[in-house]
């Protein structure tokens, strides 16, 4: 989504509308994900971790898509957004998978939307260069194309790196290390924060 240059009107409106939609989906997402956690989903607090990762979330659902839709279409992107950040993080806790800073709800749900979306807004007619599929246009099928080969691509180099890394012993961390966690045993010394000698 970024301009390249900014030498004339048009690249300066474009610029504009990129600063505007990057603005406006995240802080809808985060807004959605603060409420959800706060009122819905347990334990019902106010999670600010949860709303950091909410305006990521809209943050990667936006950036396809941020010069080529019209802030209203921000919007929906960002809500929607926040949804998908919310209901695949807590699809990975309930299947025990543990993703302690949401790093696949964040980049991985919210980027595979942030490309559909690419396909669904966008109208033609606003000299924007969008051509979704809710203006009659068929950039969906490019976007579907688009993330078949993401998928493929980065299950390739995950095979070809983590396989050996796992043959290798290298996977993962000792039980050790497990169970006095990293932070104390590798990043946090005992002294880092003390005055004392």
């Amino acid at each position: 989504g970024s301009t390249g240059s900014m030498h004339d009107k048009e690249t300066a409106y474009t610029a504009g509308i990129v600063a505007v939609n990057t603005t406006l989906a995240p802080c809808v997402a985060g807004l959605v994900v603060f409420a959800i956690r706060a009122f819905l989903l347990p334990p019902k607090c106010l999670d600010v971790g949860g709303f950091c990762n909410g305006i990521l979330a809209g943050l990667v659902s936006i950036t396809a898509g941020c010069a080529v839709v019209e802030p209203w279409e921000a919007i929906v992107i960002g809500l929607i957004g926040g949804l998908c950040y919310c209901g695949a993080s807590f699809g990975l806790t309930l299947v025990k998978v543990d993703d302690v800073v949401d790093a696949f709800p964040v980049h991985g749900v919210c980027g595979f939307w942030g490309v559909l979306s690419c396909g669904l807004f966008g109208d033609p007619e606003n000299d924007m260069g969008g051509n979704g599929l809710f203006y009659g246009g068929d950039q969906l099928r490019v976007q579907l194309l688009g993330l078949v080969m993401i998928i493929a691509w980065t299950l390739a180099w995950s095979v070809a790196i983590f396989f050996p890394l796992k043959a290798l012993g290298l996977l993962r961390l000792s039980d050790e290390f497990q169970d006095k966690g990293a932070d104390v045993m590798e990043h946090s010394p005992a002294k880092a924060y003390s005055h004392a000698p």
